[in-house]
């Protein structure tokens, strides 16, 4: 019996799918449960699972397809779990847009070119590199390897380029679906909202000091290290609760006091950067911030983030420092008014008691919406975290 795979109902805000790529081919046996292909949203990426134990017989999408809710993409044979005959297959060659758009153009037989990416598939390269070979002297030039990301598929890929052509190579890959919102959604931002950024310094320790009193007593009973961020999330929702203009949003003509902290966290991964959300952050401790944000980024860097993961939200953290930088301007995150962007701990010589001396210091950036967060109230609000972060013990005091 043949069993059909459908792409799933997609969220209301979700008109369609790419899909990214299968996990199993045609031919393979698959369990009930496993992952058979990946679908990616602008907003998420989707594991669309074995309905049950059989053979995979047919695909009918490759990747790069765009399906819609309720779209037919496999079929699965059930009695070939069970059957001793080898099973008759419709063996199918995966070939992205791409590659099928310049394999027409040239009037090319896809049987001749070897497919170099995932399970065979053909990609693009690999018809460039045919031409290539079919074009070139007997005598083989030497060749460069140019490596590059590709947004469809998010893995390095080779690019084989003759030395003595002379061309100019250029590679055009589309936009993921992730890819292409993340940009519509800071251009929106961009144009839509009046962004300003202002900024301060934090004299990080304090902070650095109570962890390494605590950080040994902290894994030992809660099982998660005791990081920055939770310090960051703490001093940011005591900051919103004293300013909540930057809690807010705006819709239409009206402003939307929020009466809840949920924050977001900037997170890079693999397929670009996400913010998904940890919600009522005023109720949680440092440990259930530590590993609310633990979990949010394993979910992020193995694309297992849900929708509910990544709605919502009334502020957002951004880091920056992870990677070394020393200042940005982080851009706001639509609808939210404003997020704090974190960075790089320098030491730096600083003034203390009179004297000259060496403090690890971070900058804090702070970039808001302009109509709804006046000047005093953002400088106040990151002078509010500033002096969190830098007398923690305000916070048990209620100071």
């Amino acid at each position: 019996m043949s069993v059909e795979v459908k792409v799933p109902e997609l969220p209301e805000s979700v008109s369609d799918a790419t899909v990214v790529s299968w996990r199993k081919q045609v031919g393979d046996f698959v369990k009930r449960d496993e992952s058979l292909v990946d679908l990616e949203t602008d907003k998420v990426v989707l594991e669309v699972p074995s309905p049950i134990n059989g053979v995979l017989e047919r695909i009918f999408h490759g990747e790069g397809d765009v399906v819609e809710s309720g779209q037919l993409l496999a079929n699965i044979n059930e009695a070939a779990a069970t059957s001793d005959e080898p099973v008759a297959t419709v063996v199918e060659k995966i070939i992205t847009p791409s590659a099928k758009k310049m394999i027409e153009e040239n009037n090319l037989n896809s049987d001749d070119i070897a497919g170099s990416g995932k399970d065979g598939r053909l990609l693009k390269e690999d018809v460039i590199e045919h031409l290539s070979q079919n074009t070139v002297s007997a005598q083989a030039p030497v060749q460069y390897e140019v490596v590059e990301q590709t947004a469809a598929v998010n893995k390095a890929e080779k690019i084989s380029v003759s030395a003595d052509s002379g061309e100019r190579v250029e590679k055009r890959v589309p936009m993921t679906r992730l890819r292409a919102r993340i940009a519509e959604r800071l251009l929106e931002a961009q144009q839509n909202a009046a962004i300003l950024t202002t900024f301060n310094e934090v004299n990080m320790q304090p902070v650095m000091d109570l962890r390494a009193r605590y950080k040994d007593l902290f894994i030992k009973k809660y099982d998660v290290k005791l990081g920055f961020m939770s310090f960051f999330v703490k001093a940011t929702v005591e900051a919103l609760k004293r300013f909540p203009a930057v809690n807010a949003s705006i819709d239409g003509n009206d402003i939307v006091y929020h009466g809840y902290f949920d924050i977001g966290v900037a997170v890079a991964s693999p397929r670009g950067l996400v913010v998904p959300v940890l919600r009522n952050v005023d109720q949680m401790s440092l440990a259930e911030i530590e590993t609310g944000i633990a979990d949010l980024v394993d979910k992020a860097k193995n694309n297992r983030l849900s929708i509910e993961d990544m709605t919502g939200g009334t502020f957002s953290l951004t880091n920056g420092g992870v990677f070394g930088s020393m200042l940005s301007t982080p851009i706001i995150n639509p609808p939210q008014s404003g997020i704090l962007g974190m960075h790089k701990i320098q030491q730096r010589a600083m003034v203390v008691d009179n004297e000259i001396v060496a403090q690890p210091i971070m900058y804090l950036a702070l970039s808001y919406d302009h109509r709804i967060i006046d000047g005093a109230q953002a400088v106040q609000f990151l002078v509010t975290i500033k002096d969190v972060l830098e007398d923690p013990a305000r916070v048990l005091v209620g100071v």
